[in-house]
């Protein structure tokens, strides 16, 4: 029998702009070169929101404000799980967009483009489920 450890908490954001969604191509691990939102994990006495903002500033260069949680997740990659709390944002001026620090790209992604992206594990369902994107 393995242990399984605690999961670490992490965020994800999620923004949608004239019907495309926010996507980065993730440099460092878990799921390297994989697109996926923007998020990271939650650092010590920091909360939720103050993470969503800093990941997507860090990730994107844009200033979001952290608006209402869409749900949670959990994923395993190797053997460390991930609690992910998901929320929405608004961003000022999406035109400044650019990738940075975990991000070695960015997209403003349409539907279309889930054909051919490499996208991360269980983001597809989590789009239909909470009905963010028609995929």
């Amino acid at each position: 029998m393995s242990i399984r450890r605690s999961p670490l908490c992490c965020v994800g954001a999620v923004f949608v702009w004239e019907g495309k969604l926010l996507l980065i191509q993730r440099a460092k691990p878990p799921a390297v070169g994989f697109w996926s939102i923007p998020g990271g994990h939650v650092e010590h006495g920091e909360s939720w929101q103050d993470a969503v903002e800093r990941e997507v500033i860090e990730e994107t260069a844009l200033e979001a404000t952290c608006g209402d949680l869409i749900g949670w997740v959990e994923r395993e990659s190797g053997e460390q799980r991930y609690l992910i709390a998901d929320f929405m944002i608004d961003v000022a001026d999406p035109e400044v967009a650019k990738p940075g620090d975990d991000a070695s790209d960015l997209i403003f992604a349409e539907k279309a483009d889930f054909e051919h992206l490499k996208i991360t594990s269980g983001l597809r369902g989590f789009l239909r489920h909470y009905e963010l994107m028609d995929l």
